[in-house]
């Protein structure tokens, strides 16, 4: 059963149960908003929240317009590799980091549904599948880890698979002292059963490295239970990074790992570019519907008069400035670029964005190889788990289901890519001993190049001759200084450090027709996600129904699953937790 978060609840900031009854029928929610007078909506930024908010507004009947920066789809477009493309195929394909789609995600599910695919019955969600297997990849010699997904045709399971498999689990379990996974263990239940209260009391107040009792223990727990937990999947330091947020994440992947509270598997890519299947699709849909997008306009003010939001200034890249008028505006722009808008003015009307100013961004942006063969034994994911830059990459040929990139894409010469996400840009790596963001674009190709190596030839194999890179292309956010010796990002990541929840905003704000969304909102996620946009985005269209008094049905909302096997032991450690006591299970 699912229950729908209202827009009065959304305001003050509450969570409620997880939900999610049908969406309204979009023919009686348009007439009862086009009832009256129709009301312009300013969006500002086309990523995924900006998208989501669009999407959800026009369906209501609202009059919008998105401006967008740079290109719509935010960090999770496709990015094309202008000129690569010759006799007809298209440009080889870029991107600011592959897409990957844990199974707890609902909000973001429920919108790909919504959106139209040729021959797809489900529209864009039809376009993602269950990854069949991730590897996961030590070096020094020791066995990689292949977790293959046994309920999938295909999914990878012989005897070489399960014998690798096999030796790297009694490996991982030889190498970290059985003292310690018990530790690991405890610190799980801990969390899984601490209340509400105490995750945001105390939890949110803790960083993941002192929580997990890091210091001191082996170099493999700190490896895998500090280190990759925080760099290799939300690319934030075990020292700061909030308890809160990676505990929440870890309990989600382990309940949709069971299949509770998922839409569908543990994990899930798509069939194709971003672009194909599914970012050209929504816009397509969206323009049709009467979205109107303006790209290439960056919003550079908030411009305040009567204590309301009167219009935008916006430039277009040749610093052509106008200004753009609306009934209510909707700031989904990424939080670097949110703390700009703030002005004296707007915080003397809103003071609680005061708070953006302290958020933390961190680099995680993408790298693909493109190759003139496809290595043998990789699969679709690998996570290189002792790569100082936090490595993972997906073979694109294993994912693009009736891609051939020789006919399809590039010059004819490239046969497959080896997508990468860089997490970790401020460690020294292993072949120039310096950190990611000290190194030119040519410097960070040849290091993620030898620490994958490292980690897939150190047994002697050969995966990735040199003779197999065809050409590569480097997230173009990333831009060297030859001078200073380093590099800038114009497309950073939000992360939740230690306390940061008290200083998100809510998606209302004190200006009245003025809302937030972004994955830097308060959410149930509590983490820089595409899921967390997407809630962001319907969360703002609530409130700007609530503040509109608008005739048109709220917007439904997911929230993470919690499971009602564990309600009992949750309100023992309320009562626990309001008695200064610790949690019933934290042994000292």
């Amino acid at each position: 059963m699912t229950t729908r978060i209202s827009r009065r609840r959304v305001l003050t900031g509450t969570a409620a149960a997880a939900g999610a009854a049908a969406l309204l029928p979009v023919p009686s929610a348009r007439a009862a908003a086009t009832s009256r007078a129709k009301r312009t909506v300013a969006v500002l930024g086309g990523g995924m929240a900006g998208l989501a908010t669009a999407h959800e507004l026009v369906e209501r009947g609202f009059d919008v317009t998105v401006f967008e920066r740079k290109a719509l789809g935010g960090k999770a477009r496709s990015i094309p590799v202008q000129g690569t493309g010759k006799e007809g195929r298209q440009d080889l394909q870029g991107e600011h980091g592959f897409r990957f789609f844990p199974g707890f995600y609902r909000n973001v599910p429920d919108t790909m549904r919504r959106i139209p695919f040729p021959g797809n019955a489900n529209g864009v969600h039809d376009n993602m599948f269950a990854l069949s297997s991730t590897r996961i990849s030590r070096n020094d010699g020791r066995s990689d880890i292949i977790v293959p997904e046994l309920t999938s045709p295909g999914g990878g399971l012989t005897l070489d698979v399960l014998k690798e498999t096999l030796t790297g689990l009694v490996e991982q379990v030889a190498a970290i002292p059985p003292a310690e996974l018990a530790l690991f263990v405890n610190r799980f239940i801990v969390y899984v059963t601490s209340s509400d209260e105490r995750r945001l009391g105390q939890w949110e107040r803790l960083p993941w490295w002192e929580y997990v009792r890091a210091e001191g223990r082996s170099r493999d727990y700190q490896a895998i239970v500090a280190r990759f937990l925080t760099r290799g999947l939300v690319a934030v330091k075990e020292q700061v990074a909030s308890t809160r947020t990676v505990g929440s994440m870890g309990q989600a992947f382990l309940l949709s790992g069971l299949g509770l509270g998922a839409d569908g598997g543990l994990a899930r890519m798509l069939d194709a570019p971003t672009n194909e299947a599914w970012i050209d699709p929504w816009v397509r849909y969206l323009t049709g519907r009467g979205v109107r997008f303006e790209v290439g306009q960056a919003v550079e003010a908030l411009e305040i008069d009567s204590g309301r939001i009167r219009s935008v200034r916006v430039a277009d890249s040749a610093g052509r400035r106008r200004t753009a008028e609306a009934d209510w505006f909707v700031c989904a722009v990424p939080v670097e670029r949110a703390r700009a808008l703030l002005t004296p003015g707007v915080l003397a009307l809103a003071p609680e964005l005061e708070g953006l100013k302290d958020l933390h961004t961190e680099w995680m942006n993408g790298l693909q190889l493109f190759l003139r063969r496809t290595p043998a034994g990789l699969g679709e994911e690998v996570n290189f788990m002792d790569s100082p830059w936090q490595l993972t990459a997906v073979l694109q040929s294993r994912l693009w289901d009736g891609k051939d990139f020789r006919r399809d894409y590039g010059d004819g010469n490239v046969a497959d890519c080896l997508s990468l996400d860089v997490s970790d840009w401020d460690t020294p790596g292993i072949l120039y001993g310096r950190p990611a963001k000290e190194c030119s674009p040519a410097q960070v190709v040849q290091e993620c190049w030898a620490q994958m190596k490292d980690h897939l030839e150190d047994t002697g194999r050969s995966v990735l001759p040199d003779d197999i890179l065809h050409s590569w292309f480097l997230d173009p956010a990333i831009s060297w200084d030859p001078a200073a010796g380093r590099n800038a990002n114009d497309e950073p990541l939000m992360v939740n450090t230690v306390g940061s929840w008290a200083k998100r905003p809510t998606p209302r704000t004190g200006i009245p027709n003025l809302f937030m969304a972004g994955d830097y909102v308060r959410t149930s996620m509590d983490l820089a996600t595409m899921e967390g946009a997407n809630e962001s985005g319907r969360a703002a269209v609530n409130a700007l129904l609530d503040a509109a008094d608008s005739p048109a049905g709220p917007v439904d909302l997911w929230t993470l699953y919690q499971p009602p096997e564990l309600d009992g032991l949750k309100e023992i450690d309320a009562r626990r937790y309001r008695a200064g006591r610790p949690n019933l299970f934290d042994i000292p």
